[in-house]
């Protein structure tokens, strides 16, 4: 789609990041080449948006009209290239609804899950994850311990001990890669905000750990923990600092 759209009009495609804007792919189903925009002018484009309950309308109407400005020359081809972007923008629109369908759908049948307030109870493990970590892990029977259930995700050594040679621990060869990025995704969106997650990882960068292996340390940390509220059946609960002694 972008490429059809830097086909019709170069400052057009610059103006709007497609992959996050929703409001930029619904102008893109009725307005995609310069002319368009520049007839329908700031205001009737604006309210057009607005209408269509796009999110900062006349932001994003200035912005498509400043493009369509800078460009008042037909590239050959155009009028087939519009009616093509104008379809893809459709689909993407489409596909988009669809998606949050499922999800909903997704949701709603994790939240059936006994579990599921527990699973969902600490920062960054939302019910899409979490959905993800029940369908892997099933009822936990066949994880003796978190240990266990952290080498199935790749997130801790295990034993590789010959006829000589003991306590040689390595990183499994064989895990499970979906729920090594459940893990992960839920520490990185964790770390993202003020609490033990973040103080953790910060720790861990200060230790002198990469990125992506300060997030993995914490991920696996999250495993115990998550295996703990699982074991006592208790939501997580985040401790408030307490209140200085007076007097």
């Amino acid at each position: 789609m972008r490429d059809l759209l830097c086909g019709i009009s170069p400052a057009l495609e610059k103006a709007f990041d497609y992959a996050r804007s929703r409001g930029a792919i619904i102008l893109l189903t009725h307005y995609q080449t310069p002319a368009a925009l520049r007839r329908t002018g700031l205001k009737r484009l604006a309210t057009w948006l607005q209408r269509r309950k796009v999110r900062n309308a006349q932001r994003l109407a200035e912005k498509a009209v400043e493009a369509a400005e800078q460009q008042h020359t037909a590239l050959p081809g155009e009028a087939r290239a519009a009616v093509l972007l104008g379809e893809l923008a459709h689909q993407l629109l489409a596909l988009d609804e669809r998606i949050a369908a499922n999800d909903k759908e997704i949701r709603d049948l994790f939240r059936t899950d006994e579990r599921a307030e527990i699973i969902e109870s600490p920062p960054g493990m939302g019910p899409i994850l979490g959905a993800e970590f029940v369908a892997i892990a099933g009822d936990l029977s066949s994880y003796r311990d978190a240990g266990r259930l952290a080498a199935h995700a790749g997130l801790a050594p295990v034993p590789r001990d010959s006829g000589r040679r003991t306590g040689n621990l390595h990183r499994p060869k064989r895990y499970d890669r979906r729920l090594r990025w459940v893990f992960y995704l839920s520490a990185q969106s964790a770390m993202m905000y003020p609490g033990p997650s973040r103080d953790f990882y910060l720790r861990k960068r200060a230790e002198g750990l990469r990125h992506v292996q300060a997030v993995l340390a914490l991920a696996r940390r999250r495993v115990d923990v998550l295996w703990a509220m699982l074991r006592d059946r208790r939501p997580y609960v985040l401790a408030l600092p307490s209140a200085p002694a007076s007097g």
